[in-house]
């Protein structure tokens, strides 16, 4: 961290940027006072300086990746969200369920951790979910299973009865090994009614989340950033999850998801500057002084845009996904999915050591 900071005080022109490098320097812990100051500051230099010296502080050159795949085994969904473009009601002829036999076909040896998410479907019960995740592991005995969201997780509380504490028991018994973090978009009653009415709250979000760190069962956190919300709207999302990991410490990674609106029906969103970008990664990994790992989502965020997120305070560049499905049929320009020689050429370029991971953050294979 030193070398990093060498000279910062007479680099950098933002005073408060100053004070918040002391503080981290000192290992004091930043208020809300300085986050905000994080997101106006006018200085994105000093800010990437300041963010990279923590994460080196924590990870030293090291930067993650998974090789990984994406399973949604159906779009059809019972609610309709204004930002979401992926899932569709009964009926509707891009309407899909996979077979098992589908689903099964996807899963490889390869793969160290699989990403099973998918639509609110009126029709399955939650044995039919139970059922996926069994077969899943079954045939990818060596792969770590991250699968369904604290909506998901709500919804089958609804259909089946079962309070949310017994539904997290049956999915770890089936072999879910993880949660995703997806579902959280933004913890702002007043956003989320604007963006996604008949979902979950972020109160029932945070509530499922501490449940599965209650069980033993880890977790990852989202953010939907670069909509309708304000800067005071990001803070909050994320001393919530602050609060929350002070009290579980279940948080593996911390992801902001960049809202993508091409085929929603928020499309006429004008885009934020890509210093905005920058300011929320750089703010998750300060201010975020209890989660292991920030995620650049290159998925949302381009490929070479989540490359310079790396110097950002970012310490995690996801993984190959293969074929992601949710954020493209919004509309994401980035491509479907990468192999394992792009991640360790692109955090190469970057001046970082790749390192690859499993789903649990266990080292698989460092690449010098």
């Amino acid at each position: 961290m030193e070398n990093l900071l060498n000279n910062f005080d007479s680099l950098c022109f933002d005073k408060n940027l100053i004070l918040i490098k002391n503080k981290i320097v000192s290992s004091e812990r930043l208020n809300l006072s300085d986050a905000k100051n994080i997101m106006t500051t006018s200085d994105i230099n000093s800010l990437g300086v300041l963010a990279s010296a923590k994460k080196e502080e924590m990870h030293g050159k090291k930067v993650y990746f998974v090789v990984n795949r994406h399973i949604n085994p159906t779009n059809v969904c019972s609610i309709s969200c204004k930002f979401c473009a992926f899932g569709k009601p009964k009926g509707h002829k891009d309407a899909y369920e996979m077979s098992m036999d589908k689903i099964l076909s996807l899963v490889s040896n390869e793969l160290k951790e699989i990403h099973i998410v998918g639509g609110l479907h009126p029709d399955w019960e939650f044995e039919k979910y139970l059922e996926i995740i069994r077969e899943v592991s079954k045939n990818a005995p060596d792969a770590h299973i991250k699968a369904f969201t604290a909506v998901e997780i709500d919804w089958f509380s609804r259909i089946s009865g079962k309070k949310v504490s017994e539904v997290i028991s049956s999915l770890i018994d089936a072999g879910v090994d993880a949660l995703p973090g997806g579902g959280a978009e933004i913890f702002s009653p007043e956003v989320r009614k604007k963006i996604c009415t008949p979902k979950t709250t972020g109160d029932s979000w945070l509530e499922v989340h501490r449940e599965a760190h209650a069980q033993g069962l880890p977790s990852n956190a989202t953010m939907l950033y670069g909509h309708l919300e304000s800067i005071d709207d990001v803070i909050d999302h994320i001393n919530k999850l602050r609060i929350l990991q002070d009290d579980t410490n279940g948080f593996f990674a911390f992801i902001p998801v960049l809202f993508q609106p091409y085929n929603t029906r928020l499309k006429n969103i004008k885009p934020f500057p890509f210093s905005y970008d920058l300011k929320v990664h750089a703010l998750a990994r300060l201010y975020l002084d209890n989660f292991p790992y920030i995620k650049a989502y290159w998925i949302t965020l381009g490929e070479k845009a989540a490359q310079v997120a790396l110097h950002y305070g970012v310490s995690d560049a996801d993984g190959t996904i293969m074929s992601e499905k949710i954020i493209h049929d919004a509309g994401a320009k980035s491509e479907i999915g990468h192999t394992r020689n792009f991640f360790v050429k692109m955090i190469k370029d970057a001046g970082y050591l790749p390192v690859e991971r499993d789903a649990l953050y266990n080292e698989l294979n460092i690449y010098e």
